[in-house]
């Protein structure tokens, strides 16, 4: 759908790609439908919007322990986990790149962040909302609760 290569979508390409795909849609069907799609409101969807929009909402048992996990970095309670906030929780010292001192703690712990965004550039922060998003991602691969509960507790060690 994306005719240009800039990844995203305009409300050109979007309404092409329904069509090529054998759905003949109004054009107020076609604007109804950006409109959802474009969940930032920036006038294109981009693939991040795609998918958020696309996959069906996480349960609630699901949601528990991805907030779970979130609070236990986000220990001032400000609704995003920054490398302040890694201290003491998230340890650098057996990072390899801390090891052969190519990175330092701090290089360790935005590499880390820089998990949970879709930003190319180094993040100092990561918002609830883009953690969420990150094991919404995940949680979509995995069919059972149990198994779900199960990485979670083991990888945050809830």
């Amino acid at each position: 759908m994306d005719d240009n290569g800039d990844k995203k979508l305009d409300k050109y390409e979007f309404g092409k790609g329904f069509r090529e795909f054998g759905c003949e849609l109004t054009k107020e069907e076609v604007a109804e439908l950006f409109t959802i799609f474009d969940r930032n409101g920036s006038g294109f969807v981009d693939f991040e919007d795609m998918l958020c929009t696309l996959r069906q909402p996480m349960r609630q048992c699901r949601k528990n322990l991805v907030l779970m996990a979130f609070q236990k970095f986000d220990k001032d309670n400000t609704g995003k986990i920054t490398i302040s906030d890694l201290r003491g929780v998230y340890t650098a010292k057996h990072h390899p790149k801390f090891i052969s001192g190519k990175m330092t703690e701090d290089e360790v712990f935005g590499e880390f962040l820089q998990t949970f965004t879709q930003s190319t550039k180094p993040v100092k922060e990561v918002k609830w909302e883009e953690f969420f998003n990150y094991y919404h991602g995940i949680s979509c691969s995995i069919d059972l609760d149990v198994y779900f509960d199960v990485m979670m507790r083991q990888a945050w060690k809830l």
